[in-house]
């Protein structure tokens, strides 16, 4: 691999959403994007590989395919992952470290085949391996086929440095975005969240409608890769839109600690002045002036706060103000059980495919225009 080289790149996405993660790509303008299991495959070099971490907000991490290879056995990985040019890639004076996976393969033991990996790379580039290492390497063995990946993101793209204060079962940016995007959110239009918690919903509609990059803020690892150009990275970086939306986006929270959170978060992230954060209850819930938009609501549900049982109420009296009062909006609601979706009395279409949210199985149910 070279700097200018064309290569696989494989941006992850949350399982369930890779047709959304997917559309989101090829709006950014990236070449071949496909979806498949766990994500989606574009083609590019490196400028491509930073721009994607910068630029792309439902991406878990950013994945180069920088070898593939048979392996049927451990010695026959040692010896073809010391041919892989580890010195186009990792620099020898930073530390690495390697993670492995094995599935349906002859060599089934993931920590010999990392050590492998290591050991090849600590004697064929002399470059350290470390635990903690910045730098990850990811290799994975399925049906004896060896793929070998740097993350070139580091820390999960959903950690963008703007949300200091969060509440309990936060939503993360990334999968926020995603659910804002299936719900045709183009950040032309208002949104609501009337459960709002730390803002997130809000914050990254505001975000997208101001086309601001979401790792505008942060730090990655491929700039301690030894394909790092410093002074590209930097014009890339520096190329944010930046407009200023059309519309204001709006939050609530019964719970004042959240209000208070939201606002921190939004002063962090930029957009306080195009947000604004109320402490009231969904009975006092009413739209604001102007056109109608989008209402996004990930409210409390059993297994995520504790017991259920009183939630059909909560979720019954969100229904019955959202039916009453948002008449032209969409609806996009977030929860983990159907019985709860039901209890609205919403008119939601056909819900997709369930997406793990900090570890539950959630689904995102979403209405047409309300009458």
């Amino acid at each position: 691999m070279t700097k200018d080289g064309d290569f696989e790149i494989f941006i992850v996405a949350a399982p369930g959403l890779e047709p959304v993660l997917c559309a989101e790509v090829q709006a950014r303008g990236f070449t071949d994007p496909t979806p498949v299991k766990g994500g989606v495959t574009v083609r590019g070099g490196w400028p491509e590989v930073w721009r994607a971490n910068l630029e792309l907000r439902g991406a878990t991490r950013v994945l180069v395919r920088i070898a593939s290879f048979r392996a049927l056995h451990l010695a026959q990985l040692d010896k073809r992952a010391r041919k892989v040019a580890w010195g186009e890639v990792l620099r020898p004076d930073l530390p690495v470290r390697v993670e492995a996976t094995c599935k349906a393969s002859r060599i089934y033991h993931a920590g010999a085949a990392a050590q492998r990996i290591e050991r090849a790379i600590r004697e064929e580039l002399g470059a350290p391996v470390s635990d903690d290492a910045a730098v990850s390497i990811k290799a994975r063995i399925d049906d004896d086929l060896c793929t070998i990946s740097v993350d070139s993101s580091g820390e999960s793209l959903h950690k963008r440095n703007h949300k200091e204060a969060v509440n309990k079962a936060p939503m993360r940016e990334t999968l926020a975005s995603l659910f804002l995007r299936h719900c045709g959110y183009d950040g032309r239009e208002p949104v609501v969240d009337p459960m709002c918690g730390s803002g997130t919903f809000v914050i990254e509609a505001a975000e997208i409608a101001a086309g601001l990059h979401p790792g505008r803020s942060r730090h990655f690892a491929f700039e301690q890769l030894a394909t790092f150009d410093a002074a590209a990275w930097q014009r890339l970086r520096t190329g944010g839109d930046g407009t200023v939306p059309s519309v204001r986006f709006y939050g609530s929270d019964r719970d004042a600690g959240a209000v208070a959170m939201s606002r921190a978060n939004a002063e962090r992230a930029g957009v306080a002045g195009w947000t604004d954060f109320r402490q009231h209850a969904i009975s006092d819930l009413v739209p604001p002036d102007g056109p109608p938009g989008l209402v996004i609501v990930n409210p409390p549900y059993g297994s995520r706060i504790g017991d259920r049982k009183p939630l059909f109420a909560l979720y019954g009296a969100l229904g019955q103000t959202l039916l009453s009062r948002f008449g032209g909006w969409r609806v996009g609601l977030v929860t983990n059980e159907e019985s709860l979706a039901k209890a609205t009395g919403l008119p939601f279409e056909p819900p997709g495919p369930p997406v793990s949210h900090g570890g539950i199985r959630v689904t995102l149910y979403r209405t047409a225009p309300l009458p």
